[in-house]
């Protein structure tokens, strides 16, 4: 039986299974009593993962069936300081899943969008979880938060770009619409005025606190991981492929 390794964002971890990706999605959502109906975002590793951060031998000799056949859901390997550990390179597909366990993978893109907006809004998912408003485009926002010269940084990060509509243009003139928390829409827009009225001030935080469930349904262009060498990004589905192949993940992840 193929055993599989994952890095799982939530909670930060690297899990071994004999489950392939979209049976492991389910199985962390709802497929056990400690942790029924939970969002879960993780990565499948590719094979051949070879480092010597983590005891790899622990998967041949643990990750086994059970007597009875059944196949091993989960052995940790690690679950602290994942993902400034594992190499980039090794990083596979990306799979979100519902808080009822439909499945989405995004493959990984050659190029991140251009982006030109005045403002942007970021979901971090790992390792810290603030969201940050920013006027730094992805890329800059991954070399500006991973500096290891700045005060506060992260060796790696990765983070969801998040739609700000009309606020990312003009925020003073800018309407909510489907926006990540239209009930602090002024606060969202008070972090932006403030970002815009101070020209060396790149970042502001606009909740520290961790979301329990992270709406997929207002990511913008995808999810960015990265460090000052090197960038992944994981392209979002467009609207009409969300409405279309991919319509039944959709309505769940927008109607938990």
């Amino acid at each position: 039986m193929r055993r599989y390794l994952y890095f799982s964002m939530s909670p930060e971890s690297l899990v071994a299974s004999q489950l392939p990706p979209e049976e492991f999605g389910r199985y962390l959502a709802i497929g056990t009593k400690k942790s029924a109906n939970d969002q879960a975002m993780f990565f499948d590793l590719k094979e051949g993962l070879a480092s010597t951060e983590f005891d790899f031998s622990l998967v041949g000799r643990r990750c086994v069936p059970h007597p009875d056949g059944r196949p091993k859901h989960s052995l940790y390997l690690a679950i602290y300081r994942v993902l400034e550990r594992l190499p980039l390179g090794a990083l596979g597909s990306l799979w979100l899943v519902t808080v009822r366990g439909q499945v989405l993978e995004l493959k990984a893109s050659t190029e991140p969008p251009r982006l030109s907006d005045n403002f942007y809004l970021y979901q971090e998912l790992c390792p810290v979880h603030p969201l940050i408003a920013s006027e730094l485009d992805p890329p800059a926002f991954v070399r500006f938060i991973t500096d290891p010269s700045k005060p506060l940084f992260v060796p790696r990060i990765c983070f969801a770009d998040i739609d700000l509509g009309d606020l990312a243009a003009d925020p003073r003139q800018g309407t909510p619409r489907e926006l990540y928390y239209p009930d602090r829409f002024w606060h969202l827009r008070e972090c932006l005025l403030e970002l815009q009225a101070h020209e060396h001030k790149h970042t502001k935080t606009v909740d520290r606190l961790h979301p329990q469930q992270f709406p997929y349904h207002c990511i913008k262009t995808g999810v960015y991981v990265g460090d000052q060498h090197e960038m992944l990004f994981y392209p979002f589905p467009s609207r009409a492929d969300l409405e279309g192949q991919y319509y039944y993940w959709w309505r769940r992840s927008a109607h938990h």
